[in-house]
């Protein structure tokens, strides 16, 4: 049974992760209605993140590598640093660093306290607000290439938010993208491109533990994780194409709504004992 329950949470991360809706707090309630009635846990989320950001690999392939090329190039002297993909190289570096640090500073609570229902149900509501008012009024004018630092960082900072369960990495990147005045085409693209070294870090970091120090208590086994984070791999891309077609014609109201219904919906299921937090 594990081995199904875990193929479901792989099909879950890889049509999550990529919508603003957080991937990880539907991990989160969606392992409370699977038959062990368990939390996958922080692990075994960051590890099948992996596949997804596997996905933005492949799909952003041509980005990824002249971005490198371009900061590579800049670095010996061939390229000027004013070139916008040595900009965007370095902005990608320096707006990891936030959550990073505070991942590695409150790990303790982003694996336990911050697994709240009550908090998940909150944060999906306040940040579907927050979303709205930076897709209604976010002037939407501004293409990738003209990132510049003050919101790189802003980016950084906003991706941070994403600790939390219920906040969304691509909703809070996104949404400060929107907030600063960047297309919907190119927050959502450049919040993809920003999330690679953290979750890498992050999954690597969380599967070295599990390797080293198996939890027995977890929930699901390193062959399940293994098998989720290949579902994860293979849904997300294809979330991924279709977002991009997505957002280039429609706004991220439908986000909006079902962030405020699912958080509702988890404030009923608790207050009704039917879920625990």
């Amino acid at each position: 049974m594990n081995w199904i329950e875990a193929v479901i949470l792989g099909l879950v991360q890889g049509l999550t992760e990529f919508l603003p809706i957080s991937s990880s707090a539907h991990l989160r309630v969606v392992g409370e209605f699977l038959p062990g009635a368990a939390d996958p846990g922080a692990g075994f989320t960051a590890i099948t993140q992996i596949g997804t950001e596997l996905a933005v690999l492949l799909y952003f392939w041509a980005d990824i590598t002249r971005i490198i090329a371009q900061w590579c190039r800049a670095l010996v002297g061939k390229v000027p640093h004013s070139d916008p993909d040595v900009r965007i190289g370095w902005l990608i570096i320096i707006g990891s660093i936030p959550i990073g640090v505070l991942g590695l500073l409150f790990e303790e609570s982003i694996d336990t306290r911050f697994r709240s229902l009550w908090l998940v149900a909150t944060m999906l509501i306040v940040f579907a607000v927050i979303l709205a008012m930076a897709d209604t009024w976010g002037k939407q004018l501004k293409p990738m290439r003209r990132l510049n630092w003050r919101d790189g960082i802003l980016y950084g900072l906003a991706q941070a938010l994403a600790l939390i369960p219920g906040v969304s990495r691509s909703g809070g990147t996104i949404t400060m993208g929107l907030a600063l005045g960047y297309t919907r085409q190119a927050a959502a693209r450049y919040a993809f491109l920003l999330a690679v070294p953290a979750v890498f870090a992050s999954g690597f970091y969380k599967l070295a533990k599990a390797v080293a120090s198996p939890d027995p208590t977890a929930a699901y086994g390193m062959g399940e994780t293994i098998i989720a984070t290949a579902v994860a791999f293979v849904i997300g891309y294809a979330v991924i194409a279709w977002l991009m077609r997505f957002i280039s014609r429609n706004s991220f109201k439908v986000f909006v709504w079902y962030r405020i219904l699912l958080g509702a919906g988890l404030y009923v299921l608790l207050g009704l004992g039917v879920i625990n937090a």
